[in-house]
């Protein structure tokens, strides 16, 4: 696509992927769409282009798992790589991944985020305590809540955090492929990337020589068998501890809190049952997940369903619409928050993946969803009248823009 304005991108996006992700009903309602893309082309279709895209669950968690299918080969695939030269593990192949996100989880276990706990019930009573009337919860409390945590676990000093708004925002956007972004959006990311990386890379020079009790300082010095990070590695961790890390978590909150004051009688039962929010958010990750898609490349000629996919061909998962296959998911499109409790079924939904690259950040976003969604419905809260609400532009993040509510003292 030569001419990059967002029409020509547009009309692109739909030849590539099959629909229009700037409908603003897609938007809206991305899952009514899944069902007529499942019911009329099958598990797994072609689109214009060539591009392979699937809405069922068998087939998005055989993809995820399958070591013949990776991220894009070097030098192929439909969009461009990056203009800088790190990537992040996220979006690396065995056994560069293995290798770098064995180092990293070294440094970001289970028991570090568990410690958590209680500063994160702190910061979300210091967020909503005097709060009342109408307001915005994404900026109120979906927003500053992920990004204080990260920050404060990074070892980021406050006077700093407001600069990773207009950093991750960009960041965010840059998630989806680039064949569906204007010039002006790439290039806004790729200055994000930049500014981003100057700053930690400060900001690690100091840990280095002064190092505290954070994850930055732990990421600096972490090794294994003589094995460390490189300057670069290091950086686009730190890039994907923000995006990945504070950007999904958003959304968890923003989607968790729409899908419970639209169902007043599962917001009663979520109320009731407070030993229940572990599984209520397994629920609502699946029902609304905060990622919708992903990418991945065939790394040599794979039978997939039948299908003839040739190396180097690219198949789009669409995970959202996978977690809520029939197929899978009794009466799918019904929130029902005690479908994962009392051992009834093991959650088993995609948005945090599967697989190697499963993702690493799952008990922290968990931990925010769960305090988060479980202290806000201990007030008195409703949705407020007036504008349609409006999703961000993103494709692979579903969030909303703002939600508007009123909380009652």
């Amino acid at each position: 696509m030569e001419d990059r304005t967002g029409q020509a991108v547009e009309a692109g996006a739909a030849a590539v992927l099959g629909f229009d992700p700037g409908d603003p009903a897609f938007r809206t309602d991305p899952y009514a769409h899944y069902r007529r893309l499942a019911s009329g082309k099958g598990r797994l279709h072609q689109t214009d282009v060539g591009l392979r895209v699937t809405t069922s669950y068998g087939l998005c968690e055989r993809v995820l798992r399958d070591p013949r299918f990776g991220h894009r080969p070097e030098g192929g695939g439909l969009w461009r790589e990056s203009r800088t030269r790190n990537r992040s593990f996220l979006t690396l192949d065995p056994p560069d991944h293995t290798r770098l996100r064995r180092l990293v989880s070294k440094a970001f276990t289970p028991r570090l985020v568990e410690r958590l706990r209680p500063r994160v019930e702190a910061l979300v009573d210091e967020l909503l305590d005097g709060v009342s009337g109408e307001v915005d919860l994404i900026a109120a409390l979906a927003y500053p809540l992920p990004v204080i945590v990260i920050s404060e676990m990074l070892g980021v000093p406050a006077k700093d955090r407001d600069l990773f708004k207009g950093w991750s925002d960009s960041l965010a956007r840059g998630l989806d492929p680039d064949f569906l972004l204007p010039e002006s959006e790439i290039a806004s990311r790729e200055t994000a990337r930049e500014e981003f990386a100057a700053y930690f890379q400060e900001l690690s020079t100091e840990r280095r020589v002064r190092p505290r009790e954070d994850l930055l300082s732990a990421l600096v010095s972490v090794s294994d068998g003589g094995d460390v990070l490189s300057e670069e590695e290091l950086l686009a961790t730190c890039v994907l501890l923000l995006v990945a890390g504070h950007e999904t978590t958003v959304n968890l909150i923003g989607n968790g809190a729409l899908a419970l004051l639209r169902d007043p009688a599962q917001l009663e039962l979520f109320r009731r049952r407070p030993g229940n929010v572990q599984a209520a958010v397994e629920e609502l990750l699946r029902y609304d997940p905060p990622v919708q898609l992903t990418l991945r490349a065939a790394l040599e000629d794979v039978d997939l369903d039948g299908v003839f996919v040739e190396r180097g061909r690219l198949v789009l998962l669409l995970t959202g619409a996978a977690n809520r296959d029939p197929a899978v998911f009794d009466d799918p499109d019904r929130l029902d928050l005690t479908r994962y409790s009392e051992g009834r079924e093991t959650p088993r939904h995609l948005s945090f993946g599967h697989g190697i690259h499963f993702c690493l950040g799952a008990p922290l976003a968990r931990l925010e969803g769960q305090v988060a969604l479980k202290k806000l419905f201990e007030r008195d809260v409703a949705l407020s009248g007036g504008a349609d609400l409006v999703y961000r532009d993103n494709l692979v993040l579903r969030g909303l823009r703002d939600l508007p509510v009123t909380i009652r003292a």
